[in-house]
């Protein structure tokens, strides 16, 4: 009998044990699974661009700034006197700026003139290295009257796959701009100031990745639903 018992314990044990390690692989299995399906809603630059060049760690949170008020240069659509100011850093290679630009467009299609859209720039080109030309040549077709025509050429050729300096200034003979115009302006480099200088305001204003909309200064980071941005643009509009 004591033969038998200590059998049955035995075995009990191992089937615990044995048990034990099931369970303890099942969670450890899930828990991975859980950390791998969270979908990223945006791309992120490496470090702060603020901080680029800084390889000191910062035994301080970084303190943000407001974000560049609105400029004679900016370009806008809807009311520029708007109470409601929305304001889009975006990378016209970023495939998330590409779903977030549907967002966009449904946003500014739905308020109209209770807001102000304004887009500025954010090229992440240490992973987009079309980003910055494309971001230049929706500024060299601004000076021409068309800059939300590129701007919509570019996040189609983001689409497309078809992004290149070429495809850009195919673009404005297609616009019908003075294309002697636009290729010496793209080629020379002549609103890489303007682009650099937006972005270093976004990332001053806390911008890390793209896309990155602040309403009425209030950042949402990533490409998020149109219902999350349509609450708290009907929250701005009540206040």
């Amino acid at each position: 009998m004591a033969e038998n018992k200590m059998s049955v314990d035995k075995a009990s044990f191992i089937f615990g044990l044995v048990l034990g390690i099931a369970v303890i692989s099942v969670a450890a299995l899930l828990i991975i699974n859980s950390k791998s399906s969270g979908e990223v809603k945006g791309e992120k630059v490496a470090q702060p661009v603020a901080d680029a060049g800084n390889n000191q760690p910062s035994a301080q949170e970084p303190q943000y700034q407001s974000i560049p008020p609105i400029r004679d240069d900016d370009y806008i659509k809807g009311d520029r006197s708007a109470k409601v100011e929305v304001v889009e850093y975006s990378d016209f290679q970023c495939p998330y700026c590409l779903r977030h630009n549907d967002t966009m467009d449904q946003i500014i299609k739905n308020y109209q003139n209770k807001i102000a859209v304004v887009f500025r720039h954010f090229p992440l080109t240490s992973i987009h290295p079309e980003a910055q030309k494309a971001a230049e040549a929706a500024e060299c077709a601004g000076e021409q009257g068309k800059f939300w025509e590129m701007h919509d050429l570019l996040f189609q050729a983001n689409a497309n796959s078809t992004m290149s300096v070429d495809q850009w200034k195919k673009e404005a003979a297609n616009l019908k701009l003075n294309t002697q115009q636009f290729d010496s302006c793209l080629d020379s480099g002549k609103y890489a100031n303007k682009v650099a200088q937006e972005q270093s305001g976004g990332a001053a204003a806390g911008v890390q990745g793209t896309p990155a909309t602040f309403i009425n200064g209030e950042i949402i980071s990533g490409a998020v639903p149109y219902e999350q941005i349509k609450a708290v643009i009907e929250a701005k509009l009540k206040e």
